[in-house]
């Protein structure tokens, strides 16, 4: 059973649709550039950990030798 709608319904109905799918293209790259973000958030905390955690092995490193070079001088 299909109905037929006036010419007014039918563009009212396209212009609906229309907009529906400009609001869920929005919503989607509005989920994208958070997940890209997130990811982003996620890579600068790994790296700075990195990042500190090669420092103080370099402070230890230092030390190590510091010591060491006292303790043949001494």
């Amino acid at each position: 059973m299909t109905e037929t709608y006036s010419k007014s319904r039918q563009r009212a109905e396209t212009a609906f649709g229309n907009l529906q799918t400009e609001f869920f293209a929005k919503n989607n790259a509005a989920e994208e550039l958070e997940s890209v973000a997130q990811a982003r958030a996620a890579k600068t905390f790994r790296l700075r950990e990195a990042r500190l955690a090669k420092e103080q092995a370099d402070r230890m490193s230092a030390t190590s030798a510091l010591l060491a070079k006292r303790s043949k001088a001494g």
